[in-house]
């Protein structure tokens, strides 16, 4: 894999089955064995992977390719996902499935089927379309069933976050880029300081501060500012907030989802799933404060995810909780900066929608603004 200042990337569970469907595929149209592919990834560009092994016959093959997850410490690097592609279905139809060692979803709140194989949807897009950039004439006469296993993934799950999301009985087929890029705490925190420091360098102290790729996408859309502003703090907010107020950022605008956001407003500093958790308990008493009633509170409570709470909120109509999500995460933002950078806060939808927004930019609960 290709190099990434001075660290190997690597590629994700998603994109192994992509490639070892893709193969698979590519073995009974050409009835040979396929040692590596080609796989697009969801934005664009390609990379080459290795096919471990290779079987075919006319109308079915299995194939598998082995994880390399680069330089991240990542508990599924060497595991091997296995792919039964078999002809027959639907004309035109590409049915993906979960085999052993891929984890069942049991709890809502994961924007996957309950009951269903915990496969995300972008790595099922990247299997549909790959298999469709090659296998045009075998879709225009049946249908394509891919059904991927894990043997090693009932052990792994354990070492995974799976278990206490509610994913039991392997891992999950993740990844919203095809890569994965290796989690460094020293190298991510110079890559936001020296971003702060280029937009500094430009004459820029408006900065935009995102949790990930995808949250970024959507501010880019509603605010307009250079590239350089947009820094993608990933879960290193009190750190980012601290360099912010160190080198005099004028103005910032924190966006995310309802996950980070509600560790930021609960006062975490960092908010990766192994370093803090949301507190279900402060989400209730927003919920509370918002007018939920008893039981949409004790269902919060319960809840099992941030995006689970949303749901229920969302159910219920309480939609000033989201502008009380917004008001605490801009309040214990400001803290850790020293409350010398003016902040406004946006909540995202997992749609792109905006569900609040606050902070001194704009007042309370939804008056900001943010510009096309």
């Amino acid at each position: 894999m290709a190099e990434r200042k001075g660290m190997r990337t690597g590629y994700t569970t998603g994109s192994c089955a992509t490639a070892a469907s893709k193969a698979a595929l590519l073995s009974i149209i050409g009835q040979e064995r396929v040692k590596s592919v080609d796989i697009t990834l969801p934005k664009g560009g390609s990379i080459s992977i290795p096919i471990e092994s290779c079987e075919f016959w006319a109308d079915r093959a299995v194939c598998a390719v082995v994880k390399d997850g680069g330089d991240d410490p990542d508990v599924t690097h060497g595991a091997r996902i296995l792919v039964e592609l078999s002809l027959g279905g639907e004309r035109g139809e590409v049915s993906i499935g979960g085999g052993e060692g891929v984890g069942t979803v049991t709890k809502p709140g994961l924007g996957l089927e309950i009951n269903g194989p915990a496969i995300n949807p972008v790595p099922k897009r990247m299997i549909d379309s790959n298999l469709r950039e090659v296998g045009g004439g075998v879709l225009a006469k049946c249908g394509v069933r891919v059904m991927i296993s894990v043997p090693d993934g009932k052990r792994l799950a354990p070492k995974t976050d799976n278990p206490r999301i509610g994913i039991v009985g392997g891992i999950s087929i993740l990844g919203t880029s095809g890569i994965v890029v290796p989690f460094s705490t020293a190298s991510y925190a110079a890559s936001i300081r020296q971003n702060i420091d280029v937009a500094a360098a430009m004459g820029d102290h408006t900065l935009v501060l995102t949790t990930g790729g995808r949250s970024e996408e959507f501010a880019k859309k509603l605010v307009d500012l250079p590239e350089h502003c947009f820094v993608q703090m990933g879960d290193f907010a009190g750190y980012t907030m601290q360099q912010c107020a160190k080198r005099r950022v004028e103005k910032a605008y924190v966006v995310g989802f309802i996950g980070k956001l509600a560790k930021m407003a609960a006062g975490a500093k960092q908010t990766h799933v192994k370093g803090s958790k949301v507190d279900m308990d402060f989400l209730a008493g927003l919920a509370g404060r918002a007018g939920a009633d008893a039981k949409t509170v004790s269902e919060v409570r319960r809840a099992n995810t941030a995006r689970h709470v949303s749901e229920i909120i969302q159910g219920c109509g309480a939609d000033g909780f989201f502008g009380l999500v917004c008001d605490a995460a801009c309040e214990q933002m400001g803290r850790h900066a020293g409350n010398k950078v003016p902040l406004e806060v946006v909540l995202f939808g997992f749609g792109g929608e905006v569900l609040a927004r606050s902070g001194a930019l704009g007042g309370p609960s939804g008056q900001g603004i943010l510009s096309k």
